[in-house]
C-alpha cells in the first residue's frame, strides 16, 4: 500500500528576538492510503501545528524552517505542501485535504446560516454547480452524518444547534468534496460520551466508504484505539514512539507512553487514585540538549541528561526514542 502523504524532518520555529526557537523538531511521518494515522500527546507538544503547517495555515509568527512533504494530489501529482504556490494550495485545501477543527462554534460563522456556509464550501471548488445540485448535496451529507430534520438544520444559525450537531456539520463540510486526506484535530473535544462514540463510528464509516486517509490528532488514547491503525506519540516537539496501534497498546516501550497508558488503566484499578505523570511538559523552545522527558522519567540515567536519544527501531515497525532500548544519539 502506497503513502498518500509523507512528511520528512519537519521543523517549525518562532522568532524570539533575533533567534528562531524550534517548537517542532525533525518530525517524519507517513500516512498510508485508506488508513488512519493517530497522533497523540499532551497539549503543547506540537500536534496541531503539524497539521496546520500542511495546509499553509500556521498562525503568525510561526514558520516552517526545515523539512519537506510529498502529497499525492490527483490534480497536480506529487507536490510539497510546504512550498506549493498559493493558487495550487487553494485548489487542494478543502477539496483534496480537509480539516475538522477543535471548536465548531468558532469555526462556523455565527452570522450565516448552515446552508450558506455549506454552499460556500461547494461554490469555491465547483463554481458551475446549480442551486438545486448544491442543495441536494448538502441535504445528502447531513443525512450521512445523521442530522435530524436536515431541511430545518440548513436554515438554522450555529447558535441554534447543539455542540454535537455542529461537530457533525463540520464533518459534513469537510467530507462534502470527497477529500483524499481528512485531518481531524480533537474532533470529539467537549462532547458527551454518547456523541463521541457516534462521531468516531461515523468517521470510520465515511473513511471506508470514501477510501480516504485520516490524520487523527488527539490527547485521548481511547479515540486512537477506536480509529487508528498506526500511532505516533508526540512529546515536547518531537516523536518519542511510533508503532501499529495494537503493538503500542500491548507493548509500549517509551516511559512516557507507559505513563499515558497507566493513567488510563488506573481508572479501572482497585485504587481510588488517578495516576498522573509527575512534572509538566517543558515549554516550546526551552529544550536542553538531552532527553526531553528526563526530568519526569523514573528511569533517567546520567546519559539521558547529556545526550538526545535517536528514534530507532526496537521491533519490526516499532520506533522508540529512549536509551533504555538503544544507545544511538541523535545527530
Amino acid at each position: 500500500m502506497g503513502h498518500l502523504l509523507e512528511i520528512s524532518n519537519l521543523k517549525i520555529s518562532t522568532p524570539r528576538g533575533k533567534n528562531l526557537v524550534p517548537l517542532l523538531d525533525k518530525v517524519s511521518l507517513n500516512v498510508p492510503k485508506g488508513q488512519c494515522l493517530g497522533i497523540v500527546g499532551e497539549s503543547g507538544c506540537g500536534k496541531s501545528i503539524t497539521a496546520t503547517s500542511l495546509l499553509q495555515q500556521l498562525p503568525y509568527p510561526l514558520r516552517v524552517t526545515e523539512g519537506t512533504t510529498a502529497f499525492d494530489s490527483f490534480q497536480h501529482g506529487k507536490v510539497d505542501l510546504l512550498t506549493l504556490p498559493s493558487k495550487k494550495m487553494r485548489n487542494i485545501r478543502g477539496r483534496e485535504i480537509a480539516m475538522i477543527f477543535q471548536e465548531p462554534m468558532t469555526s462556523l460563522d455565527p452570522i450565516f446560516t448552515i446552508q450558506q456556509q455549506m454552499f460556500e464550501a461547494l461554490q469555491f471548488h465547483f463554481p458551475r454547480m446549480s442551486h438545486k445540485e448544491m442543495l441536494d448535496k448538502c441535504l445528502s451529507m447531513l443525512v450521512k452524518v445523521n442530522i435530524p430534520r436536515p431541511e430545518q438544520t440548513l436554515s438554522s444559525y450555529p447558535h441554534q444547534l447543539s455542540g454535537g450537531q455542529l461537530q457533525r456539520i463540520m464533518i459534513a463540510i469537510a467530507l462534502m468534496n470527497d477529500p483524499r486526506l481528512l485531518i481531524a484535530d480533537e474532533p470529539t473535544t467537549a462532547l458527551d460520551v454518547t456523541i463521541q462514540m457516534q462521531i468516531l463510528d461515523l468517521m470510520n464509516e465515511l473513511k471506508e466508504s470514501n477510501d480516504a486517509a485520516v490524520l487523527m490528532i488527539t490527547h485521548d488514547l481511547g479515540v486512537i484505539a477506536e480509529t487508528s491503525q498506526h500511532v505516533a506519540v508526540f512529546y515536547a516537539g518531537h516523536i518519542v514512539e511510533e508503532a501499529p496501534v495494537m503493538e503500542l497498546f500491548h507493548h509500549p516501550q517509551h516511559p512516557y507512553t507507559k505513563g499515558l497508558l497507566k493513567s488510563i488503566s488506573s481508572l479501572s484499578g482497585d485504587s481510588n487514585l488517578l495516576y498522573a505523570i509527575p512534572g509538566i511538559v517543558p515549554p516550546g523552545g526551552s529544550w536542553d540538549a538531552h532527553c526531553r522527558f528526563a526530568a519526569r522519567c523514573e528511569y533517567a540515567s546520567e546519559k539521558c541528561l547529556k545526550d538526545v536519544p535517536a528514534l530507532t527501531e526496537v521491533a519490526s515497525g516499532h520506533l522508540c526514542r529512549c536509551f533504555l532500548h538503544r544507545q544511538e544519539v541523535e545527530a
